[in-house]
């Protein structure tokens, strides 16, 4: 036998050769840290109601004095509070070239504060077209105390005021046809109060009108 190293032939691999042996590891692996937590968020600053300086307040209060309460400005939305007797004088006054001329009222509603010695808050939204500039009145009311209708000064209130009796029962002095404009005209309750239930109605009038138990 010949002692010459076999050589393999040509165009074949040599052998692989063997995986030296694994060294023994020298623990368990470390455990990762997680990544840091983003910081959270800054709190938003908290947007208050901060008194509204403008010319026309001070003129508001020369020509009524005592009127006017919170003249406030929020986001931009001026609002202030009217003496209910001085509602009406205030509203011709505001409408006039003079005052402003917020000739269209936009809207009127209400809200309701059961726990407040005087529970509804009647809101008037007033835009000018002279001025471009949106003005908020307010008027309070407790429980059964009349407020001054200004149907005569924007026609508009005619409806919303109908509609505000309708859901609160506030009462309108001087209103031209104050009556229920959504719901039947013997419908018992006012839907918008806090006191009035999401599910509660009439029943006695459902049975008598539509001759079933419940309407729900």
């Amino acid at each position: 036998m010949s002692d010459e190293p076999k050589v393999p032939p040509e165009g074949s691999q040599a052998p692989a050769k063997p995986a030296p042996p694994a060294t023994a590891s020298a623990g368990p692996p470390k455990p990762v840290a997680p990544p840091p937590k983003p910081a959270p968020p800054a709190p938003k600053p908290v947007v208050k109601p901060e008194p509204w300086s403008n010319p026309l307040v001070d003129e508001l209060q020369k020509k009524f004095p005592g009127a006017l309460s919170d003249a406030l400005i929020f986001r931009n939305q001026p609002s202030m509070t009217v003496a209910t007797e001085s509602l009406v004088a205030l509203s011709e006054y505001l409408k006039s070239q003079e005052g402003g001329a917020y000739t269209f009222l936009t809207d009127e509603t209400a809200v309701d504060y059961p726990k407040r010695p005087k529970r509804f808050e009647i809101i008037y939204q007033l835009y000018s077209f002279k001025l471009n500039h949106r003005l908020r009145l307010k008027v309070v009311a407790a429980e059964g105390e009349k407020v001054p209708s200004v149907a005569r000064v924007w026609p508009t209130a005619n409806w919303l005021e109908r509609e505000v009796y309708d859901m609160f029962g506030i009462e309108y002095e001087g209103h031209p046809d104050l009556k229920r404009i959504l719901l039947p005209d013997e419908w018992t309750g006012h839907p918008l109060r806090k006191d009035y239930d999401i599910l509660k109605q009439d029943d006695a009038w459902v049975q008598a009108n539509l001759h079933i138990k419940s309407g729900q």
